[in-house]
């Protein structure tokens, strides 16, 4: 890639640049054409302008979406010439973004592993890494098995059920607000909270505002008095994160977790639901739910487009010329569709087994929490799936919306039909809490040459065993449903 020489201040800007494009030229990445065809919209703009294309994500405020798979790739690799820090951003410091911009809750700064570049980032993402590395994923498994198994039967028995409102959207704060040790009765506010501001809404600077503050009360009980739980663990870690870090990375935990696993949950079980392949291969067992959740991450990721990058200095990317401080836009999904990396089959080949997608992002800011968000996915989905096996859907599919969002790919519903209750899997018996011995202690060896293990999870608290978790589920799904 070259980087053109700097011109003289009377010189004529250069073609390409959204700042001095004719408003014709320039896509608008808000409003229903994203929710509607985002597919088609992306597949024309790369026909028009190539593998970087111009936009406006809300009037008067221009950017970038790099649709390319290749220049995404050069764009999230490329610390020196596209920064995460947004106070780069040129349309803020030029006055041209309002105060209540529905923009600001995804754009504004904030001292996290997101805005971060450098040594300072590796400080901040390996706090929150290690942290997410410290969840026992069988007990994550139980907890998001216990929690849909709560959901599903607290279903009225008329055979109906929206899948979006009543079960994807409803789950992951169940597991969330346990892992971050949030009260539950947090979690529809927090739900509501999140949805205005990813979906850039009029409402998104005021609920930005009452999520943080929530969280800043979590943060301060748990200094003072510390759980086995994400928010202590991370105010725990040597990396030494201040109060307000805590808070910030809570938001990124929780909106970042919370609304991908809402949104991969939603669509692929319309994908089970929708496509031919799947309903005829998973009944035969030569498909999985695994492979379904592949296909969405290629196909319709839960985050479609996530801002971004900025320029800090004058370039070019996919023969467009950027200007520094301009802000680019990772397009996932475009990305994802780029025909250079599909060949002859066309976006909808060869995902089988395929995990090369862009939908976690790339380089250094790769989402750390992409194994534990699948687990809890493929967890509800199956636990969904073997209780209501003839399940279909309740409308025709084209008859489906999404919500109209810029970033997130997600369902306003997914209305579905079903005959009767599968029961729930037997859960193995609770074995009594372990008991320290009274004798004296026994030293361990290990074998000459050897050295010891790492431990892979977290340590059982001392009431982790204790019997009552079905009964505290199911009280908490009913009262969530209204009952």
């Amino acid at each position: 890639m070259t980087t053109p020489q700097p011109k003289a201040a009377a010189a004529a800007p250069p073609p390409g640049c959204p700042a001095h494009q004719a408003p014709v030229d320039v896509t608008p990445l808000y409003g229903s054409a994203v929710a509607d065809d985002p597919h088609g919209l992306y597949a024309r703009m790369r026909e028009r302008h190539g593998a970087v294309a111009p936009i406006e994500l809300e009037p008067g405020v221009e950017a970038w979406l790099v649709l390319g798979y290749a220049e995404l790739l050069e764009l999230t690799r490329n610390e020196q010439l596209f920064s995460k820090d947004s106070r780069r951003w040129r349309v803020p410091r030029e006055g041209r973004l309002k105060p209540d911009s529905r923009l600001l809750p995804m754009t504004s700064w904030r001292p996290t592993l997101l805005n971060m570049d450098g040594a300072e980032h590796q400080r901040l993402r390996g706090a929150v890494a290690q942290t997410l590395a410290r969840i026992d994923h069988r007990e994550l498994r139980e907890t998001t098995e216990n929690a849909a198994n709560s959901l599903i039967d607290s279903w009225g028995p008329d055979g109906t059920a929206d899948l979006v409102s009543q079960y994807a959207r409803r789950l992951p704060l169940l597991v969330f607000t346990r892992l971050l040790g949030l009260p539950a009765e947090a979690g529809p506010h927090l739900i509501e909270l999140i949805s205005h501001f990813v979906d850039s809404s009029e409402k998104s600077v005021r609920a930005n505002a009452e999520f943080q503050a929530i969280l800043v009360d979590l943060v301060k009980r748990r200094r003072a008095e510390p759980g086995q739980d994400l928010t202590s663990w991370l105010l725990a870690h040597p990396a030494g994160l201040s109060d307000e870090e805590t808070v910030h990375h809570l938001v990124v935990i929780l909106v970042a977790g919370n609304e991908t696993t809402i949104n991969w949950t939603g669509n692929t079980l319309r994908l089970l639901l929708t496509d031919r392949r799947f309903r005829s291969t998973l009944a035969g067992g030569r498909l999985t739910v695994s492979d379904a959740l592949d296909e969405v991450l290629w196909r319709d990721p839960p985050t479609q487009n996530f801002p971004g990058r900025w320029a800090t200095s004058d370039t070019v990317l996919g023969g467009q010329y950027i200007s520094a401080g301009d802000l680019l836009v990772l397009g996932l999904a475009g990305a994802n569709a780029d025909p250079a990396v599909h060949g002859a089959g066309g976006p909808n080949a060869g995902h089988i087994g395929n995990r090369a997608h862009l939908a976690w992002g790339a380089g250094r800011h790769v989402c750390p929490a992409q194994h534990p968000a699948r687990l809890i996915v493929e967890t509800a989905v199956e636990t969904l799936l073997h209780r209501l096996p003839d399940l279909q859907l309740a409308v025709p599919a084209n008859e489906l919306s999404w919500r109209p969002s810029p970033w997130s790919r997600a369902l306003v519903s997914l209305p579905v039909l079903y005959s009767a209750f599968t029961p729930p899997r037997t859960p193995a018996p609770e074995r009594p809490a372990w008991t320290p011995p009274t004798s004296a202690p026994r030293t361990t060896s290990t074998p000459t040459g050897s050295t010891p293990s790492e431990p892979t999870s977290t340590e059982r608290t001392s009431d982790s065993a204790k019997p009552g978790r079905s009964s505290w589920w199911s009280s908490l799904a009913g009262w969530w449903s209204g009952r």
